[in-house]
């Protein structure tokens, strides 16, 4: 969570493997990371999705690029089924609304069973009710299937709302400003008293409390 241009995609980047560090070492389990990998997958903003393909062969690009696409069409299937588009399979992405092409972006990357999916704003674009049923529904999906995530956000209650730690970063040049630990249980209700004093904390970390 930061102002923007403080450097949180390129954050991402760099853990994603798609950038490399110019100083410093980013490692995963000990091992330096320093290109992609299936088991690090970004979702960005934006979808992203092929406009000749259908559904199904957008989904099952990682799995193509793998070389594995034919012999592993069910795990296209049940990412589909994970994200509640399995009866959308064969039709374009002009024929999504803005949250359905967004997850399907979901599927193509859970479809490689990643342990940590990097999520680059990616409700950002979304209107606000369907924002926050897929702030529900990224949720529920993290507590089903166990993977990590890391998420970059200008949003300070999707950001209490999704996450069990909240790091904050103050202006360029980057740097962290507090970090949050978000100490309620799921399924989380915006209502609640410690959300709203949590907020309230973070704003105050971004300049942002007297506006509150």
């Amino acid at each position: 969570l930061g102002p923007s241009g403080c450097g949180k995609s390129t954050l991402l980047r760099l853990v994603a493997g798609l950038d490399a560090a110019r100083q410093g070492t980013i490692a995963q389990d000990g091992t330096p990371i320093e290109r992609p990998d299936p088991s690090r997958i970004v979702v960005f903003q934006d979808p992203t999705l092929y406009p000749w393909r259908r559904v199904r062969a957008n989904v099952g690009l990682g799995l193509e690029a793998r070389g594995v696409a034919r012999v592993a069409q069910h795990r296209v299937d049940d990412a589909l089924a994970r994200v509640g588009l399995q009866d959308f399979s064969n039709v374009f992405p002009h024929q999504l609304s803005g949250g359905m092409a967004q997850r399907v972006a979901l599927a193509r990357a859970l479809v490689n069973d990643p342990r940590l999916l990097i999520l680059d704003e990616p409700l950002g674009k979304l209107d606000s009710l369907t924002r926050l049923t897929m702030q529900a529904e990224l949720t529920a999906l993290w507590q089903r299937d166990g993977f990590s995530a890391l998420l970059v956000t200008h949003d300070v209650e999707e950001a209490l709302f999704l996450a069990q730690r909240v790091i904050v970063f103050g202006p360029r040049p980057a740097r962290i400003v507090a970090e949050l630990r978000v100490d309620l249980p799921y399924p989380r209700h915006r209502g609640d008293p410690r959300l709203a004093e949590l907020r309230h904390e973070a704003l105050r970390h971004l300049g942002l409390d007297a506006s509150w």
